[in-house]
């Protein structure tokens, strides 16, 4: 089976075929005909034969700071559905949270001769920063928002933002902010200014804010929970930087004997799976994520097809939604 007689089966030109097999620009009703030529005839192309060609290879790099992650696995699935649409693989790398190994699978891709990257959650060095200013390839990050690189990220403070006035707002004075290192921009030093500016438009002092920093996990949100409760007992409100955080001070609540909402409020940022069956429900803020994915892929496919005009960085900012129940 050859390029013509996929193209002869599909009722399009060679070359029709062969952008469609190198990524190349189709209409939506062109490349479904491809495809189901493809599929009925068991065509497989030349990888070799594509490399010496055009350099790359249909394989798109997913660079992760873990893969345990509801946001990470709902970016994946995002960026996985555009890849699969343009006839692409998907290359996945797990960090788990080593600044090194980012470095070393952005050189490992390029020499692999990947097509293009997508890089979650990366915080920015100066080693990384070098490492992404001399990249070969194209590539986009996910869940930050670096000026100088093409991004697609969270309205993060704003969310945290008017959780903090839920909270406030029913009446809460006690309040407890349960945040991740500033290190990380967006989850960590964004969330972090929304929850203090929220504080002070109330006309609250900043000071009055008890806030402790954990890790993005359920113990250390139990454990920074337990800690606050000993030493802030009259703690009548708590926001948390991620539902993660808010599913182990919940249950840290429950252990001191306090019940939620009657005692506490708490909200979380994420909108995991888990919120809703949770006891009660946790209030949160909705982050889109499976769109941050489907974004950053079509943003990645657009400087893949050249088309790129040269204007100004793309950067794309998502909203939010708040999903109020009955923790709150």
């Amino acid at each position: 089976m050859t390029i013509r007689e996929v193209a002869k089966l599909a009722g399009v030109s060679a070359a029709a075929v062969s952008r469609y097999l190198n990524g190349g620009s189709l209409s939506d009703e062109k490349r479904n005909r491809i495809r189901k030529a493809i599929d009925e005839t068991g065509y497989q192309p030349d990888s070799a034969a594509r490399l010496m060609r055009t350099g790359k290879i249909r394989q798109i790099g997913v660079i992760v700071p873990k893969i345990c992650s509801d946001s990470v696995s709902r970016i994946v699935e995002g960026v996985t559905a555009i890849c699969r649409e343009r006839g692409y693989m998907v290359v996945l790398c797990n960090t788990d949270g080593n600044r090194d190994l980012e470095n070393e699978y952005i050189s490992f891709l390029q020499n692999k001769n990947a097509a293009g990257l997508i890089i979650m959650g990366v915080a920015m060095t100066p080693a990384i920063e070098d490492s992404l200013k001399n990249c070969q390839v194209p590539f986009v990050i996910t869940g930050q928002n670096y000026e100088t690189f093409p991004c697609v990220y969270n309205d993060d403070y704003h969310a945290v933002h008017a959780l903090m006035n839920m909270v406030i707002n029913k009446g809460r004075k006690n309040i407890a902010y349960l945040g991740v290192t500033d290190e990380d921009l967006a989850a960590g030093a964004e969330r972090h200014r929304g929850a203090l500016d929220a504080v002070r438009s109330a006309s609250m002092s900043e000071d009055d804010l008890v806030i402790e920093n954990c890790s993005f996990s359920a113990s250390s949100g139990y454990e920074a929970m337990q800690k606050i409760l000993k030493e802030y007992p009259e703690t009548d409100g708590v926001v948390c930087a991620t539902d993660t955080i808010a599913v182990g001070a919940c249950a840290a609540i429950r252990k001191a004997g306090k019940k939620i909402p009657d005692d506490i409020s708490i909200a979380g940022v994420g909108d995991s799976w888990v919120d809703e069956f949770m006891d009660p429900p946790l209030t949160t803020a909705q982050l889109f994520h499976l769109q941050c994915g489907t974004d950053a892929a079509k943003m990645l496919f657009h400087m893949i097809d050249g088309d790129d005009d040269g204007g100004p960085m793309r950067q794309t900012m998502l909203t939010y939604r708040i999903l109020e129940r009955s923790s709150i």
